[in-house]
């Protein structure tokens, strides 16, 4: 039985260099404080704290004053930096450079929809750190979208823009920006009355992914897909496994690993989320080789 490990699989840029801050930053204090989890991971939460890192909610941040706070990837809306200078916070701002952007295009985009009486849109999970960094910039104004009974919120005869949290699907966002226009048209008769402008801000070190994991499913008897039960891109990524390879496994760390999924296989790919550690799918990946051959072996 041959295990890989997915090399396009782990941590994606954003997080990697969040968790580089983390560290180059308690090596020089034994307490650093992160607002909410640094990556949506429980074993490399558990890693950092070992080292000093904090996690704090955003009520334990109102009463913290004089210490060092991490921003993380996901990026934070405005109200945070006031806070910070009210309570002599220093903020080490790791947030996501693509993130940054996008708030910035959104901040943009909100400030030309006032003047019109229009609408910020954005596809993601509502209560996702990222997309809280986004609304901010809205005056929390910003209609959040995902499922389908959503879209019942906006109002089709007033201009629209829409954007997507970055970690969102491409096939969910255009699904979504498909049945914004068939509203659109249903409401006014046409396209051209109402004024909607559609924005991919979907990051494509995320979303390329997809096309990459599908070909990796398919090369492969069984799939073990390593990722935090709280991440959604963690989800969304094994669904596309799922979809390719039937027998495609969840799994946070390989004590939830089960031998009978791999009994007579021959070939083994080990994937996971941009917020899986590599060091976690080679702990798995071992777990794997290392379990009993007789558990393993075909039945007589």
């Amino acid at each position: 039985m041959t295990v890989e490990i997915d090399k396009n699989s782990g941590y994606c840029f954003g997080v990697e260099f969040a968790i580089q801050m983390a560290e180059d930053e308690m090596k020089q204090a034994s307490t650093l404080y992160c607002l909410g989890d640094i990556v949506h991971n429980a074993m490399e939460v558990q890693r950092l704290h070992d080292k000093g890192l904090r996690v704090i909610d955003r009520e334990q941040l109102r009463n913290l004053h004089d210490s060092k706070v991490l921003i993380r990837a996901h990026g934070e809306p405005p109200e945070t930096y006031a806070l910070a200078l009210e309570n002599n916070l220093e903020l080490i701002d790791a947030s996501c450079p693509v993130v940054l952007k996008l708030q910035n295009r959104v901040k943009s985009a909100f400030d030309k929809m006032e003047h019109v009486e229009g609408q910020i849109v954005i596809y993601g999970k509502k209560g996702h750190a990222e997309v809280i960094g986004l609304t901010g910039q809205t005056q929390e104004k910003a209609i959040i979208v995902m499922e389908d009974e959503d879209l019942e919120q906006i109002d089709y005869t007033r201009p629209i823009t829409l954007f997507s949290q970055t970690t969102k699907s491409t096939s969910g966002f255009y699904r979504i920006k498909r049945m914004i226009e068939e509203r659109i048209e249903a409401a006014s008769g046409s396209m051209d009355v109402v004024d909607f402008n559609a924005n991919d801000s979907i990051c494509r070190q995320v979303s390329n992914r997809e096309p990459q994991l599908r070909k990796f499913s398919q090369e492969h008897d069984v799939i073990v897909f390593v990722a935090g039960r709280k991440s959604s891109n963690g989800r969304a990524l094994y669904g596309v496994c799922k979809e390719e390879n039937e027998h495609s496994y969840f799994v946070e760390n390989e004590e939830e690993l089960d031998g009978e999924w791999f009994r007579g296989v021959e070939t083994v790919g080990i994937c996971g989320a941009t917020s899986t550690p590599m060091w976690l799918m080679e702990q798995v990946g071992n777990a794997i080789r290392e379990l009993d051959l007789d558990l393993v072996a075909p039945e007589a």
